[in-house]
């Protein structure tokens, strides 16, 4: 099944977030060539492809696990929340509609 990953930035974390940014797009990448995964990318903290020092509200990711609680375990062992980029996160179920 699909689940929708999320993370919220935690305030003052943007340098934390680059430097730890090469492993977590490793996770990410791994699950892209295993075809689990639909979409991920960050959401700017402002309007702009490019936020600068503004930074990040935080990460969506939309990809296949086969529970819930792999889902969360996934999420859980990532280099974004092992390293307090994240403030709050969550894992919800998703049902692909369109395209």
């Amino acid at each position: 099944m699909l689940y929708v990953l999320t993370g919220e930035d935690a305030p003052g974390q943007l340098d934390v977030r680059m430097a730890v940014r090469p492993a977590h797009l490793a996770r990410l990448e791994k699950l892209r060539d295993e075809g689990r995964l639909v979409v991920a990318g960050p959401m700017p903290a402002i309007d702009s492809p490019d936020p600068g020092p503004a930074g990040f509200f935080g990460s969506l990711v939309i990809a296949e696990f086969p529970s819930q609680a792999e889902a969360e375990a996934w999420l859980a062992a990532d280099p974004y929340v092992a390293n307090g980029v994240f403030a709050r996160t969550s894992v919800r179920p998703y049902k692909k509609v369109l395209p």
